[in-house]
């Protein structure tokens, strides 16, 4: 399992996410974004949307196709899309992350204290491998 930490210092998660879930799409995987705030939820909706370069389909959790979805928007963990990546686009760890093959923890300042918290938490970890990422000059760079 992985798992990778975005810290959000310079864009909100909905303008990071369209680009990380383009790259997860091209990657072949199916995922579920979960964020208890339906209001940002939205917002994600939105954005993924926008993206010009690549149809990134999606819908949000409750529909009649959820199974069908490459890119499943819920409150719950629940990954009906059959998705091997979770991005918790919220900033909260939760139980059941570790079913997945690879998760993305976005956070930003209001929860960075809990994103160091779950940091610490996955230390040490049979099979986990854990990185960091921090935006410069608009760009994803890997941090120590």
């Amino acid at each position: 399992m992985r798992v990778d930490f975005y810290q959000l210092s310079q864009t909100p998660v909905e303008g990071a996410l369209p680009q990380l879930a383009a790259k997860m799409r091209e990657a072949g995987a199916r995922v579920l974004v979960v964020s208890a705030d339906n209001d940002q939820l939205g917002r994600i909706s939105q954005a993924l949307w926008a993206v010009k370069e690549q149809f990134l389909a999606h819908a949000p959790a409750g529909g009649p196709h959820d199974a069908r979805q490459p890119i499943l928007l819920s409150d719950t963990m629940e990954a009906v899309n059959g998705a091997t990546f979770l991005a918790l686009a919220d900033g909260q760890w939760r139980d059941g992350a570790d079913g997945f093959e690879r998760v993305f923890l976005l956070f930003d300042g209001s929860t960075i204290d809990d994103a160091r918290a779950t940091w610490r938490s996955l230390d040490g970890r049979e099979g986990l491998e854990r990185n960091y990422w921090r935006q410069e000059n608009g760009r994803w760079i890997k941090a120590g």
